[in-house]
């Protein structure tokens, strides 16, 4: 194993999404280049050598076993990635990413493909002011000053203007941001599963739906209709409790709190079993008791197809859900449809898993933590 190196970069972007582009370029260089040790403040300031939008622009520090030239094949994938491709001519345009080595360590490198420190920092105010977040006193090995020195004696008098906006350092610090993620879905979705998941991965809090213990339950399966309304009732006083106790006591040693359920998935099924006049009635308490609880952040519904759901359930091998219907989950997946289009104003989002094995295959468990990131980060900028 190679001796950590310390490395500053510099990070930015004018095309598309800023913010989330340069948040996502932190997040890959952390998967591929090493731990991000430090992240500065955000700046904008107008494009340089060019017409084109404003940029905003960070710096950062990070630890890594990759020689230079090992580094900087991973920022040019990594930009690649994001769309880029680097103009041979060496002139400027717009970029979706600009990704550049600014020091590694106290080396003076200059290679036909690669010049360390880079050549340009002593002449720019928006990499010198937020290299002076996170590195003050790191000392420029050729021009022997710290970089407090260099910004106080550069000429560029840009404009540059800190945003309110923060970086983070890891996706777990980015998740953290969150109070509270609802994971929803039909019978057999998977949504238990993910919430154990996430809730490992993230240090979360873990609210997870109790129904075993519910006496109506097999009841329900063997004779719906007479036992619908019980079994409805039951289950409503049930989530009732547990939701309102475990979302309003915030354990502080978590960073927030995922649950396999929402409470409104009490309506969803009661207009599914009840008859009119039950659900008339059903829904006069169950108003109620919503105006109380606490309402998730990101409401994440888990769609799987009928045919999924059916071999899940099979998997699973519960006795009592052996007999349930392909016209019964398609009558809870609408119902699931309906809801998230009546309530506009949440923060919903609908991922298709049909095809995706979340537990055994980690590419398609990235896949939900990415969309996950990707509506964090949205929510932010």
């Amino acid at each position: 194993m190679n001796p950590k190196k310390q490395v500053y970069l510099s990070l930015g972007s004018n095309m598309g999404n800023r913010y989330v582009q340069l948040q996502k370029a932190i997040f890959h260089l952390q998967s591929k280049a090493g731990e991000i040790t430090a992240v500065s403040s955000i700046y904008e300031n107008p494009a340089v050598g060019f017409e084109g939008d404003d940029f905003l622009n960070a710096c950062l520090g990070i630890a890594t076993e990759l020689s230079p030239h090992e580094l900087l094949k991973v920022i040019l994938e990594i930009e690649k990635d994001f769309g880029r491709e680097r103009s041979l001519s060496g002139g400027y345009s717009s970029r979706t990413l600009d990704l550049d080595i600014l020091f590694y360590e106290n080396e003076v490198i200059h290679t036909k493909d690669l010049v360390v420190p880079h050549p340009h920092i002593q002449d720019r105010n928006f990499v010198l002011k937020p290299l002076a977040d996170i590195a003050p006193q790191y000392y420029h090995p050729v021009f022997n000053k710290d970089i407090r020195n260099l910004l106080q004696e550069c000429k560029d008098r840009g404009k540059l203007k800190k945003t309110k906006y923060k970086l983070f350092k890891s996706r777990l610090e980015l998740f953290s941001q969150l109070q509270f993620i609802a994971i929803e879905g039909n019978i057999g979705a998977g949504k238990s599963t993910l919430s154990k998941m996430i809730a490992d991965d993230f240090n979360a809090k873990l609210i997870l739906e109790r129904f075993a213990d519910n006496p109506f339950l097999p009841k329900f399966y063997k004779d719906q209709a007479r036992y619908s309304f019980p079994l409805e009732m039951s289950f409503l006083a049930d989530r009732y409790q547990q939701f309102s106790d475990d979302t309003s006591q915030f354990d502080l040693f978590k960073n927030f709190m995922v649950s396999d359920y929402d409470i409104f998935k009490s309506l969803i099924f009661a207009q599914i079993t009840l008859q009119a006049d039950e659900f008339e009635l059903y829904r006069k308490v169950f108003n109620f008791m919503y105006k109380e609880v606490k309402k998730p952040e990101i409401y994440l519904y888990l769609y799987q197809n009928t045919e999924r759901l059916l071999e899940n359930i099979k998997k699973r091998g519960r006795d009592y859900e052996q007999n349930i219907s392909a016209d019964y989950l398609e009558k809870i997946h609408r119902g699931y449809m309906d809801f998230i289009k009546g309530h506009p104003g949440q923060n919903s989002m609908v991922l298709d898993l049909s095809e995706l094995d979340f537990v055994n295959n980690p590419s398609d468990y990235e896949y939900i933590l990415q969309a996950l990131e990707h509506r964090i980060l949205s929510s932010i900028f």
